[in-house]
């Protein structure tokens, strides 16, 4: 289902083919939560900034509209419009990070809604059934995600219950495939490796579960507050014990230079609520560092966003306008701010994967990483 068609060092350019269609790599996916992009973006906007692939939460998605309906209605697939390889995550990092009084148990965590204070019960069989419901291309494993920094007793019992957690997740799978009303019979899983910042739990735990012998891979747990240079620590340390067939995915990142870093480091997908959320606050991200719309010395500029852009917004629109927009609290404001910042990062994965299939990714990386990290 992967190949690595080429290799720079660490550095991979592959191709993931899906049930749904086949993702060039390294690729971010667009973080659609409740199935729509905030900010007033539908699936078929997704298809003029470039997207591959759509990431659905299951967590919102299960409480509202519930998995049930979206499967009544065909799946995220048919009830959105997208038709590309839709990933869902497991439901997990929101129930440890929104859930209140939640009680973790091996069977699998009881918590209150954020949205009604109702009690509800996840673990790894419950996951999987509500992404069955879903028909999403990729689903994730039901892990614990622990915080930063952790004890080391209580992140070794984590990762070993989060392997038991997988094997379920894994039976449950096939399972579900083989039934006859399963929306997506081909429904791929990804597992999550976790051990907070223990280099020896976070390759114990890789070892774990890449002999299980998955679809993918992803590492989880990092950036929730730890230093960068800690983060690329992890992804070092793990990626030897990685599949070198399988796809990698980290999740919950980043920035742009985080992305061309952890390319560097072997890396293949990623997500990242930071373009679109960002783009709602108008900072916006340029080939010359990020921009903040709302200063005054945009009221009279009639340049676009980023010259050296062409998505839509700075093929039509001028700084000015959309400082104007965001001034009169005009909702074109968002979205014309939010594809603007997701062509810019769909787009410079296009051009990652030009300079890994040129050989010249490495030196690109050294004028880029500080360039696009500055603030205009």
């Amino acid at each position: 289902m992967f190949t690595v068609l080429q290799k720079e060092k660490t550095a991979r350019r592959g191709e993931l083919q899906t049930p749904h269609g086949t993702v060039q790599t390294p690729a971010f996916m667009n973080v659609a939560t409740a199935a729509a992009i905030k900010g007033g973006l539908s699936a078929f906007d997704l298809k003029q900034i470039g997207c591959q692939v759509m990431l659905c939460n299951t967590y919102h998605l299960h409480l509202r509209p519930t998995d049930e309906t979206v499967k009544a209605l065909g799946g995220l697939h048919a009830m959105t419009g997208w038709d590309g390889p839709i990933l869902t995550d497991s439901g997990g990092f929101q129930v440890f990070s929104l859930a209140k009084l939640r009680d973790i148990k091996e069977e699998g965590v009881t918590f209150q809604s954020h949205i009604d204070g109702h009690r509800i019960f996840m673990g790894p069989e419950e996951s999987m059934r509500i992404q069955s419901n879903l028909g999403s291309t990729i689903a994730m494993a039901f892990d614990e995600c622990v915080e930063n920094p952790a004890p080391y007793e209580y992140a070794r019992q984590s990762i070993a219950r989060t392997t038991r957690w997988l094997e379920r997740c894994k039976a449950e799978m096939d399972r579900l495939n083989a039934l006859p009303d399963t929306l997506n019979p081909r429904q791929m899983l990804f597992g999550i490796n976790q051990g907070c910042t223990f280099d020896d739990l976070r390759v114990r735990h890789m070892q774990e579960i890449a002999a299980l012998e998955l679809d993918g891979y992803a590492i989880g747990g990092l950036a929730v507050g730890e230093p960068t240079e800690v983060m690329y620590h992890v992804i070092e340390t793990v990626e030897p014990f990685m599949p070198a067939e399988k796809i990698r995915y980290l999740m919950g990142v980043g920035t742009p230079a985080n992305m061309i870093e952890s390319v560097a480091r072997g890396v293949d997908l990623f997500d990242c609520v930071m373009p679109s959320r960002n783009a709602r606050h108008g900072h916006l991200f340029t080939s010359q560092g990020v921009m903040n719309i709302h200063n005054a010395k945009y009221a009279l500029d009639t340049a676009p966003v980023d010259p050296a852009c062409d998505c839509p917004v700075c093929q039509r629109h001028s700084r000015a306008y959309l400082r104007h927009l965001f001034a009169a609290g005009e909702m074109l404001g968002l979205r014309l701010a939010v594809m603007h910042n997701l062509y810019f990062y769909n787009k410079l994965l296009a051009v990652i994967r030009q300079q890994l299939e040129n050989g010249t990714f490495y030196a690109w990386r050294e004028q880029m990483t500080p360039l696009l990290s500055r603030r205009i």
